[in-house]
C-alpha cells in the first residue's frame, strides 16, 4: 500500500493533492507550530472586544439579520450553541464521507489561519476528528452558497460538539459516542467561534478540488476512447498532426491532439487504409474534431484549477480579525468564483460525453461506420449487439445538458433580504459530482464499442495502446458473440475508466 504523507495545516496554503489525499485516502494532518502562534494572538483580540460595551458583529450581537441586537456576556455561549443548531438544518440524502472530509480539511486550514479568532482547543478538535476519521453526517440540501456553506458547516461544527450523528468506519453513531471513543472533548463555543464555524466555501471548494481530480483522468481517458473510435471505424489520424494544430494554438487543443497521435501510432489499422485510394475526403465531426472539444474541456479545466489554487489560499469568514489586530466585516464568503467555474465545468462535461456518445453512435450504424456490422451484432436481426448500450449512453448525455444549465445565476434572497444575493455554488458542486459520474459511464460505453469494433476489424490489428486497452476490457467484459447480459459488462468497464485502470494501460502502452 502507498505510504500517506502527512499534511501539515497552516504553514502554507493546501495544495488540491492534499485536498485529495486527507478527502480519499485519510492522509493525517498536523498543525504547524506558527499556526498556533497566529491562532492564539488572535484569539486574545477576540477576548478584548469580548470586553467592550460597544457592540462587535458576531462577538457580541447576533448573527445575519439580528446583527444589530446586543447579546449580554453570560448569553453568549448560548448564542453560539442556538447558532450551530439551528444552522445545522440540512435535509435529504447524506453526503459522501470523501465531501465532508475535504469540507473538515478546509474549514481547519482557515480556523488554522489566525484571522478568525477560535481558540487553539478548536483548532486541534477538528484536526482531532478527521484524524480519527469522525465524518460528521451532513445532507445534501441547505446550502445556498452564501455565506458560504453555513448548513454543511454547520453540521460539523455540530458534531464537534458532541450532538448530531457522525459516521465511522462507514458506521453510524451519535456525535458524542465517536468523540468519546476517540478521547476528543467536546467542544464549548466561545465568543465568536460559531460564525467561525460555518462562514466558508468549504464544501463547494472541496467539491471542485475532487472534480479536477477525477477530470484529469477522465479526460484524457476521453482522447483514447476517440482514438479507438478512430481506428475502428476506419478514420485518419492525420487531422491530428501538430503543425496542423499549431495554426490555432490553444493548449488543451494541442495537448488532446498529442495524446490521440500517441494512442494511434503504429497502429496497422490506421495505416492499412492511408491514401488517395481510401476515396474519403474527411472524417465527421465527432472523430476529426475531437481534440478541439476535449480540448475546450482541459482549457476550461486550467481556469478553474486557478480558481481553486486562489481558494485554498484564500481565509473566507466573517468578520475576520486582520493582521493589525481590528475586526472586520466582508464579503469573502461569498461562493461567486467558485460557483461560476463550478458551472463551468458542467459545460464541458456535457460536451464531452455528447461527443462521446456521437462517436458510439457512429460505430453501430452500417451506414456510417465503413463495414462493421449494424449494432457490432452477431447474428443480425437475432441479436441486437449494443443498440440499447447507446440508449444508455443517449439517456446520460440527455442528463447532463440539463445539467449543464448554471445553478450560479438562480440567486434566490433569505434571511429577511439581509442576504439577497446568494451563489448557489453547494448546488452546483453537487450537480457537477452527478455529470462527472455520468461522463466516466459514456466513456466507458464508446470504450466498450470500440473494443467490440477493433475485434471485428480482425485480422486488422489495433495499435499497441488501443489494443491493449482492448485486452483489459476483455478481462471484464464478453467480445463479440452472441448477446449476453450487458449491464454487469459496462458497470465493470466504468469501473476500470473511474479508477485510471484505463488510462494507465493506455499510457504504458502508448509511442509518445
Amino acid at each position: 500500500m502507498q505510504q500517506i504523507s502527512t499534511v501539515t495545516v497552516g504553514e502554507h496554503p493546501l495544495t488540491p493533492a492534499d485536498v485529495v489525499a486527507v478527502a480519499r485516502h485519510a492522509a493525517p494532518v498536523i498543525i504547524a507550530d506558527s499556526a498556533r502562534e497566529r491562532v492564539a494572538a488572535a484569539r486574545a483580540v477576540i477576548d478584548g472586544m469580548a470586553a467592550d460595551p460597544n457592540p462587535h458583529y458576531g462577538v457580541s450581537t447576533g448573527f445575519g439579520a439580528l446583527a444589530t441586537t446586543f447579546i449580554a456576556p453570560e448569553r453568549r455561549r448560548q448564542l453560539q450553541l442556538s447558532l450551530i443548531r439551528s444552522h445545522a438544518a440540512g435535509t435529504g440524502a447524506e453526503v459522501e464521507t470523501e465531501v465532508v472530509r475535504a469540507l473538515q480539511l478546509l474549514r481547519l486550514q482557515t480556523l488554522a489561519s489566525g484571522h478568525t479568532g477560535v481558540r487553539p482547543l478548536v483548532v486541534d478538535a477538528y484536526a482531532a476528528m478527521l484524524n480519527a476519521g469522525i465524518a460528521p453526517i451532513v445532507r445534501e440540501y441547505g446550502s445556498l452558497g452564501c455565506s458560504g456553506d453555513l448548513a454543511p458547516l454547520a453540521h460539523v461544527a455540530l458534531a464537534a460538539m458532541g450532538e448530531g450523528e457522525v459516521r465511522v468506519a462507514e458506521q453510524t453513531m451519535p456525535a458524542a459516542d465517536a468523540l468519546a471513543a476517540a478521547g476528543i472533548e467536546p467542544l464549548v463555543l466561545v465568543e465568536k467561534e460559531g460564525l467561525a464555524l460555518i462562514n466558508g466555501t468549504d464544501g463547494m471548494l472541496g467539491m471542485l478540488v475532487l472534480a479536477l481530480h477525477d477530470l484529469e483522468t477522465l479526460v484524457t481517458t476521453a482522447d483514447l476512447a476517440a482514438a479507438m473510435s478512430v481506428e475502428s471505424q476506419l478514420g485518419t489520424d492525420a487531422v491530428f498532426a501538430a503543425d496542423l494544430m499549431a495554426l490555432r494554438p490553444q493548449a488543451g487543443q494541442a495537448a488532446s491532439s498529442a495524446n490521440l497521435r500517441a494512442f494511434l501510432s503504429s497502429s496497422p489499422m490506421v495505416a492499412s487504409h492511408k491514401g488517395p485510394e481510401d476515396g474519403r475526403v474527411q472524417d465527421a465531426y465527432s472523430l476529426r474534431c475531437s481534440p478541439q472539444v476535449h480540448g475546450a474541456a482541459r482549457d476550461t479545466m486550467a481556469h478553474a484549477t486557478t480558481i481553486a489554487e486562489r481558494e485554498l489560499a484564500s481565509v473566507i469568514d466573517n468578520p475576520v480579525v486582520t493582521s493589525d489586530g481590528r475586526i472586520e466585516s466582508n464579503g469573502n464568503f461569498h461562493g461567486a468564483p467558485v460557483a461560476a467555474v463550478l458551472d463551468f465545468l458542467a459545460i464541458s462535461v456535457a460536451d464531452v460525453a455528447s461527443v462521446s456518445e456521437r462517436r458510439t453512435d457512429r460505430a453501430l450504424d452500417p451506414a456510417r461506420s465503413h463495414g462493421l456490422p449494424p449494432f457490432l451484432a452477431h447474428e443480425v436481426g437475432v441479436d441486437s449487439g449494443l443498440m440499447i448500450a447507446q440508449y444508455a449512453a443517449a439517456g446520460i448525455v440527455s442528463e447532463l445538458k440539463r445539467l449543464a444549465v448554471p445553478a450560479s445565476v438562480d440567486s434566490i434572497p433569505s434571511s429577511a433580504m439581509q442576504e439577497d444575493h446568494v451563489s448557489m455554488g453547494w448546488a452546483a458542486a453537487r450537480k457537477l459530482r452527478r455529470a462527472i459520474d455520468g461522463l466516466a459511464r459514456v466513456l466507458a460505453i464508446e470504450i466498450l464499442t470500440g473494443s467490440r469494433a477493433l475485434d471485428l476489424r480482425a485480422p486488422l490489428a489495433a495499435g499497441p495502446a488501443t489494443g491493449a486497452v482492448r485486452d483489459l476490457v476483455r478481462t471484464v467484459a464478453a467480445g463479440p458473440g452472441p448477446d449476453h447480459f450487458l449491464s454487469p459488462d459496462m458497470e465493470a468497464v466504468t469501473e476500470l475508466v473511474r479508477s485510471g485502470a484505463v488510462l494507465r494501460t493506455a499510457k504504458e502502452h502508448a509511442h509518445v
